[in-house]
Formats: structure tokens, sequence, C-alpha cells
């Protein structure tokens, strides 16, 4: 698999995948506005699943955990152009910037299809990445405000996140956990998501648990992936990867451990 990014600063990149996937579970640190160029990306959270193509542009906040599975798609690879919209960035937009109170927002992955103004904006970038030399900050902080400024003209609600600044604070672990455990995310994330260090997570973990992180996240993708093989009539490679396995032979590897068979040998796969 390759995996090309170029970078114009820390917070602008071109991002491109030429093998046939490229699968990862991630928790951004910072909001990413990204604008699809070629290729296609499936993305998984804990109750919806979106789906990407070329034209499409997409925002997705910080601290959300997802699957993103990115495919090439008619002989072309998976290429981007991603925007970092960092919280420190932001913060100073907002210092200078009047806006409406707005409620908590439920975190949610916004969708601007083919919108001119952005799709403008960040296709004007794309000259910059051939030319040598390095780019500089103040056309970079130019270009991230215009793509700010776009995005709270298409919907101003969008501040209730962009403008929200808390850290995550203290949740209930077990709704969580039973909601993202498909997610293959460090245990110190998982911790940060729930308000709790890593420390703090593993003791509640064990007192409401009764066993470790890594053996109860096992067991319930092996369970997860047992329902989509034999009530979805999925096959093993359509659902390893969407229950938190990383590798195909590892997952049937254990998923005979513990049931017996193999994945292609259960009924719904003859």
């Amino acid at each position: 698999m390759e995996h090309l990014s170029k970078y114009l600063t820390k917070d602008i990149k071109l991002s491109s995948y030429e093998d046939k996937l490229f699968k990862s579970d991630l928790m951004f640190d910072d909001h990413m506005l990204v604008w699809f160029i070629s290729g296609e990306t499936k993305i998984i959270q804990a109750d919806k699943a979106f789906y990407f193509k070329s034209g499409d542009i997409f925002l997705i906040p910080r601290n959300e955990l997802a699957t993103i599975i990115n495919y090439p798609k008619n002989g072309l690879p998976h290429k981007t152009v991603v925007m970092h919209l960092s919280t420190e960035r932001l913060k100073k937009f907002y210092e200078r910037t009047d806006t409406k109170k707005h409620t908590q927002p439920g975190q949610k992955i916004y969708r601007f299809s083919n919108h001119p103004l952005l799709e403008s904006c960040l296709a004007s970038l794309i000259p910059y990445f051939d030319i040598e030399g390095e780019f500089p900050e103040n056309l970079a902080s130019l270009k991230i405000e215009e793509a700010i400024n776009i995005l709270r003209i298409i919907d101003p609600g969008v501040d209730s996140v962009l403008a929200n600044f808390d850290i995550p604070g203290k949740i209930d672990l077990v709704n969580f956990m039973q909601r993202n455990f498909m997610f293959n995310m460090p245990l110190e994330k998982l911790g940060y998501l729930t308000g709790r260090s890593l420390s703090t997570f593993n003791r509640d973990f064990k007192k409401l648990f009764d066993t470790t992180p890594q053996k109860w996240l096992t067991a319930k993708r092996l369970e997860l992936a047992y329902y989509h093989l034999t009530e979805k009539k999925k096959k093993p490679t359509e659902v390893y990867l969407e229950v938190g396995f990383e590798d195909l032979s590892h997952f049937s590897y254990i998923f005979k451990k513990k049931y017996g068979v193999s994945p292609n040998q259960l009924p719904a796969q003859r």
C-alpha cells in the first residue's frame, strides 16, 4: 500500500492512497474539512455510516470516534484535500467574531456535496502543491479563514461545533463502551473521551465489566461479527474491518478459536 501526503503547512495537505483500500480507526484532535478529488470513503460511526465520493466535501468534528475506509475508484487513487481546523486557530477566529448563543451540539458529520463556494476555496490550493519552497503561513491562514467563513454562510449552526472548546467530561462508561467497542483506539483515548485518566479508566472498567478492556473488546467484536455473518448474510471480507479487526487472517483465527468453525464455514457462507 502506498500512501502519499504533500503538506503545504501542518494544517493543509493533499492525501493520496494508491492501493485498493486503506482502513483506520480515528479520533481527530482537530475538526477536519475534506474535499474528495477522486475515490470513495466509507465512514462508520456508532449508529450510522456515511459514503463519500468524488466532489463531496465533509466536515468531521474533533473527538468523534470513526472507522474510515478509503477506496480508489475507476482506476484513480483515493485523493483528497484535507484542512485541519485547529482549536487554537478557531479560538482566535471567534475572539473577533460575533456569534449567537447556540445550544450544545449533537456531534455529527456535515456533508456539503459539490458546494461551489467550498469547492472553489479548496480547489484553489491545488496549484500550490506543485510549487517549490515554503507555503506562506499568512496565506494558509487566509485560506483556512475563508473556509471557516464559507461554512458559517452555508450553515450558521456550525458555530455550535466550531466554537465549542469544551473537553470531554466524565460520562457513563457502560453506555459509551456498548456504543463504541468496534473502534480500535488506544485505551488512553477511550479514557480521554469518557473523562478519565488511563488508570481511572482501567479501574472503572474492571469494576463495571469484571474483565480487562482487551478481553471484553475482543469478545464484543466477535459477537458482532457472528451476527453480521449469520443474520445479515455478509462475507468475512465485508465484516472484519467494520467490527474492529485489522487483519483478516487474525480475525479468522480467533473467530474459529471461539466458535469452533472459521467464518467461511458458517451455514450462511455456504
